[in-house]
This record gives structure tokens, C-alpha cells and sequence, in this order.
């Protein structure tokens, strides 16, 4: 059974790397940087994480994300700059998982994931496109059909060949199956050696080579902030959605401090930042990828790919490629949400929505925190509206308000509004037993409460409040007798 295991994530690591190459390529050119540099931080991040990473069968690399991040930085500073950026990036991940803060990935709501798998699916899928033009122009005509005959022949075979064996995964079978199809009958279509020559060296440490001062600093930090900060979250995403996949759970602090020193060691052997890939991860799972191994396979084949085998791997039909990502992407995208969209409340239907455009759109870091907003909003409101009292007369003629809920700086309003000052006795109780005090807005209206009855010239008691509300009004120096 362990040899079975074994070479399932051999398999899957080899397939990953094939799909791992063109993006890593092409992350790289987004960013004005030598492809070099995308396959060397790819192998370095990729093999690390998968070494000493919190979650198994996970793929990471040299991501589209950060790429988007530092192409400015490069443009107006310089590639040198980029490698200080990645070093600082590294620290600061580390530094997030060292203090735990890899729990915070549950302030995510589910419909937030939902529109960021979305959203990613459709990036994956858009970004295929660029390989169906030649320079600016789209093809057309007969290098047109061809590269749509030959991607309709990879999907084909991903599809349909595990209905007759599962011994190879289907999307190594396919890019194999159809290179070989393309250098059998001598096809004219583009190959991964179009984009790049992928042929090199070991890559070699050195430090960046820029001012080590207070300038510089003041120069990378903000990229290096907003890197850490877009790969930590591309990261933590992408491993809730593995832990689903796999149903087995990760370790999100130790996840990310390996990211982060795996950015570190990148940075020092001149290599890009990255952090986890939804797409590779996906082909990584759907190719039987689970264990460490497949990804070491994966980032080990890399070097290979730039050290010895550049000849073979770059004959490889970037049509091939793209039939695999449609796949990918088409798998990644969460249909199952189209379906219970007007099933859902409107709001948790909106921020599905919302997130998905807004990745599509604009980044990653954008929309997440776009769709966490529009759910706070929706809670607060919601808890804000479920704030009531029951109240009766008492024996001895006083009134009693019993509240349920909780009091925090949206049902302060709600709260207040219960009340009738004017028109109630001289002694009135205010029962705590059900209601929780939240915030310092909760300590305000509890007592402005008690100056609208004291200036009404009667007396506000107050009971059964709990240790913590106790605590937070005795801090804040209000009477609760």
C-alpha cells in the first residue's frame, strides 16, 4: 500500500511540474523578470514547503499574485530591489506564523471562499487565452483549429481516461499523449520553448545587491508588505480548500513560517516570490497527490527541467498545457454555488458574487477583504436587529426589563429605544441575565441609560451581570448597582 502511495505522488509531482514551467514562465514576464528567475524561486519554494510545510500534497510557486504585486517595483527600481523585497516578505511570513496568526483564515466566511475559488477559476481559465495569440494578434485560420484541436484532444483525454485506468493521471497522460501526437506528425503549433529557453545553471546565493539603509527600506517595505500580506492569504485559502479536498486537516502557523523562509532562501539564490498555487495544487490532487513527496517531485523536476532537460520539455504543445488548465479550472470553479444562490440568504448570495468579480477584477487581497467587510456589515446588522426586551410591572409597582441579545456598538440605538424614561416608575430593574456587553459602545449606552433615568429623577438597577460585563464596567468606571 506505502508503494502504491509512493507512486502516486511521483506521478502527480511529475505532472505538476510540467504545469508548473509555463506559469512560472509567464508570472515571470508579467513581472519584467529573466523566466530563470520564475523557475528557480519555483523549485525552491515548491520543494521547501513541501518539505517543511503544515500541509501535505499542497503545491507552491512562483504565483500570478505577486507577480501583479511587484512588477511596478522592478520597473521603477531594478531587479535588485525585488530580491530585498522577497527577503523582507520572507521575514515578515515568517514572523505571522511564529505568533500563531494563521487562525485568523477563520474570520473567512464560507461565501468568501466560495468567490475566491470562483474568482481564481476564472483567472485560471482567462489567462489560457494569451497562448491562443500570436504577438498581439489572435491566431485565425489553421493555426487557430489546430491549437483548438489539440486542446479539445487534452481535455479529451483528461476526461475520458480514467473511465479505463487510473494507473497514470490523466493529465500527465494527455500533455505526453499529445506531444507525442504533435512531434509524431510534425504539427506547426506553438511550444513551451516559444515563450522561453528555459536551459541554465544552478542558482547561486548572493545577497542583493542595493544600499542597506533606512531608504531602502522605506523603498521595499511597502511591496514587501503587501507581498507577504497577498501570499499569506493566497496561502491560507488555497490550504482550507485542500483540507476539504483531502478531508485531513493542516497547520496553517507552520505553513506559513515555511513559506516564509522558503521566499528567504529564494531571495538569497536569486529567485521570485511565491506562495501556494490554487491551480497546481488542484492538478497535484486530482492526479493522487497527497503526500509530501509529490511535492518535492514537483520542484526537484524543475531544476532538472532547467539543468538537463530544457531540449525535451520545451517541444511540449503549450496546447497541451492549455487543455490541462481549462480542466484545472472548470474543476476549480465551484458550481455547486451557482445552484444555491437564490436558495442562500441575499447577502451571503452577494458576497459570493461580489468576491468573484472583485478577484477577477482586481486582486486577490482586494476582494477577500471586500467580501469579509460586506459580512461583518451583515452579522453586525443581523445581531443588531435580534436585541429585544420583555417587561412587566412588578409587585411593588416597579418595572422590570428583561433584554436579549447583544450590546455592541450597532444595537446601542436598538437598546436605548427600549426605554421610557418619562413615563416609567421611580424604581426600575434592568435584568442583564441574557444580554452580553461586547464593546466600549456598549459600556457608552449602558450609561447614558442610567443619566436618562437619573436626570428623570428615578433609580436604575441593574442585575445579573455577567463576570466579564462586571469586569469592563468596573475598568470604565461605570456604576452598575
Amino acid at each position: 500500500m506505502k508503494s502504491k502511495h509512493l507512486r502516486a505522488d511521483v506521478l502527480a509531482g511529475l505532472t505538476t511540474s510540467f504545469a508548473l514551467v509555463p506559469e512560472c514562465i509567464a508570472f515571470a514576464l508579467v513581472a519584467h523578470l529573466n523566466p530563470l528567475m520564475g523557475l528557480y524561486g519555483a523549485f525552491i519554494i515548491c520543494t521547501l514547503t513541501a518539505l517543511f510545510g503544515g500541509r501535505p500534497g499542497m503545491v507552491s510557486g512562483a504565483a500570478g499574485s505577486m507577480a501583479v504585486v511587484i512588477v511596478a517595483l522592478v520597473v521603477q527600481h531594478g531587479v535588485q530591489y525585488l530580491l530585498a523585497t522577497v527577503l523582507l516578505g520572507g521575514l515578515i511570513m515568517v514572523a505571522f506564523g511564529l505568533l500563531r496568526l494563521g487562525k485568523l483564515i477563520r474570520m473567512v466566511p464560507h461565501p468568501v471562499m466560495l468567490g475566491f475559488v470562483n474568482g481564481l477559476a476564472i483567472i485560471i481559465a482567462l489567462a489560457q487565452l494569451e497562448h491562443f495569440k500570436a504577438g498581439e494578434a489572435w491566431l485565425s485560420g489553421t493555426p487557430l483549429y489546430l491549437m483548438l484541436g489539440l486542446v479539445a484532444t487534452t481535455m479529451a483525454i483528461v476526461y475520458l481516461l480514467p473511465r479505463l485506468t487510473r494507473a497514470v493521471p490523466p493529465a500527465l497522460a494527455a500533455i505526453l499523449g499529445v506531444g507525442l501526437l504533435v512531434w509524431l506528425l510534425g504539427l506547426p503549433t506553438h511550444t513551451l520553448g516559444d515563450m522561453a529557453h528555459i536551459a541554465g545553471g544552478l542558482p547561486v546565493p548572493a545577497v542583493p545587491e542595493v544600499p542597506w539603509n533606512l531608504e531602502t527600506l522605506a523603498i521595499v517595505a511597502p511591496y514587501a508588505v503587501l507581498m507577504a500580506l497577498v501570499g499569506l492569504l493566497e496561502t491560507l485559502l488555497t490550504l482550507n480548500l485542500t483540507d476539504e479536498i483531502t478531508e485531513s486537516r493542516g497547520y496553517p502557523d507552520r505553513e506559513c513560517a515555511a513559506l516564509g523562509a522558503a521566499n528567504l532562501v529564494s531571495g538569497l539564490f536569486g529567485g521570485m516570490g511565491g506562495c501556494a498555487m490554487i491551480g497546481q495544487t488542484m492538478i497535484n490532487l486530482s492526479s493522487g497527490g497527497r503526500g509530501r513527496l509529490s511535492g518535492v517531485v514537483a520542484g526537484v523536476m524543475i531544476l532538472l527541467f532547467v539543468l538537463f532537460l530544457s531540449p525535451l520539455i520545451e517541444r511540449i504543445p503549450l496546447a497541451a498545457l492549455v487543455g490541462v488548465m481549462f480542466v484545472v479550472a472548470q474543476q476549480t470553479f465551484a458550481w455547486a454555488s451557482l445552484r444555491v444562490l437564490d436558495k442562500v440568504p441575499l447577502n451571503d448570495a452577494l458576497v459570493i458574487v461580489a468576491v468573484t468579480i472583485v478577484t477577477v477584477f482586481t486582486d486577490l487581497a482586494t476582494a477577500v477583504m471586500c467580501g469579509i467587510v460586506i459580512a461583518a456589515l451583515n452579522f453586525a446588522w443581523q445581531q443588531a436587529r435580534e436585541l429585544y426586551a420583555d417587561t412587566h410591572r412588578e409587585a411593588d409597582g416597579s418595572k422590570l426589563y428583561r433584554l436579549h441579545g447583544t450590546l455592541f456598538f450597532a444595537s446601542t440605538t436598538p437598546f436605548l429605544n427600549q426605554f421610557d424614561p418619562a413615563g416609567d416608575p421611580p424604581q426600575v430593574t434592568l435584568d442583564c441575565r441574557h444580554l452580553s456587553f461586547v464593546d466600549y459602545s456598549a459600556i457608552a449606552a449602558l450609561k447614558t441609560l442610567r443619566e436618562r433615568y437619573a436626570k428623570a429623577g428615578k433609580h436604575l438597577r441593574v442585575l445579573h451581570l455577567s463576570e466579564r460585563c462586571r469586569q469592563l464596567l468596573k475598568r470604565a468606571g461605570v456604576q452598575h448597582e
